[in-house]
């Protein structure tokens, strides 16, 4: 079997955003980095959320495509001049295709120091067992 027919996750392809028809508010939307990790039982995937807190973020699953959404805020405060600025405030926004072998109902999230860490459990296989055949 290929890596190809043996994937669990698949990464939407990247499609370009037209801002007039899909942002209803200003701002920018940024595409969080992820690093995903498998073994027999489940998958884990890391996505990278700084400023992001866990009552800004929406993770939803829909139709096999899991969503994730977040906004930071804006640090400054009022009356303050900017110097520099190298943290962008915005959106993060990222969806996956999830396989029929990822137990949805089971999925956990947790969101710690600006990492998220999605636990997507695999469903388990049915086991073989010998069936006893009765007679009369």
């Amino acid at each position: 079997m290929t890596s190809a027919e043996n994937q669990e996750l698949t990464v939407r392809d990247k499609t370009a955003l037209n801002q007039s028809a899909e942002q209803t508010r200003d701002g920018a939307v940024f595409t969080p980095d992820v690093d995903i990790f498998e073994t027999e039982r489940e998958i884990t995937l890391l996505a990278d959320l700084p400023g992001v807190k866990a009552e800004n973020l929406g993770i939803n699953l829909r139709d096999d495509v899991l969503t994730i959404a977040g906004e930071t805020e804006d640090l400054r405060k009022e009356g303050q001049v900017g110097i520099i600025a190298e943290y962008e405030s915005g959106k993060y926004y990222r969806q996956f295709t999830l396989s029929e072998s990822i137990d949805q109902a089971k999925i956990d999230a947790k969101l710690n120091d600006g990492v998220l860490r999605l636990t997507l459990p695999k469903v388990a296989k049915a086991a073989p067992r010998r069936i006893t055949v009765k007679t009369g």
